[in-house]
């Protein structure tokens, strides 16, 4: 829905139907906040459930995996964290 962005600082607002969310995932490099403007989700990190509702908050460390799926009414939610530096290819 809106994203913005500072020298230091990613901030996105997004918002998914009931049932949907971004697919699990783990951030190696980044703590995430995350807060719950309207609606409801469930947020699950390292395999323990959280249902987050409007006006509640979480910070999912570095290298946690993590998963969120809205609730009955689907979910809006922000999020925050220190911006990353640009793609950078690897030599392997």
């Amino acid at each position: 829905m809106w994203g913005a962005e500072s020298a230091d600082l990613n901030a996105t607002l997004l918002e998914w139907p009931a049932g949907e969310g971004p697919p699990e995932h783990v951030n190696e490099s980044l703590d995430v906040l995350y807060v719950v403007v309207a609606g409801a989700a469930t947020l699950t990190i390292d395999g323990a459930p959280r249902n987050l509702g409007a006006g509640e908050a979480a910070i999912v460390g570095k290298g946690a995996r993590r998963g969120l799926v809205a609730g009955p009414n689907g979910v809006r939610y922000f999020t925050a964290h220190v911006r990353r530096g640009g793609l950078q290819l690897k030599r392997f």
